[in-house]
């Protein structure tokens, strides 16, 4: 199970500049195969710079929770560091 991209990616206008709040569609590539899904994820710097990234899916994802969240947030992390997220 992979990540393959992130799209119609919008950011939540927030008052807080350290929490970021995202909505898109995740396609996932699955062993049986390719899936969209719609996902919400925050972004938000603690005050050491760490990076945490909490994930929500308003529908069910019809794969197991874990690796799915495993992969979404690493590609997530990825995108964030190479300043590919809307600002």
């Amino acid at each position: 199970m992979r990540v393959l991209e992130l799209t119609n990616v919008e950011r939540e206008e927030s008052e807080l500049f350290y929490r970021r709040k995202y909505k898109c569609n995740a396609t996932l590539d699955l062993p049986t195969n390719k899936e969209t899904i719609p996902v919400l994820f925050t972004i938000e710097t603690d005050p050491f710079g760490k990076k945490i990234i909490e994930l929500s899916f308003p529908t069910p994802v019809n794969y197991p929770l874990i690796p799915v969240k495993k992969s979404l947030v690493e590609f997530i992390l990825t995108e964030e560091l190479e300043g590919r997220l809307p600002c």
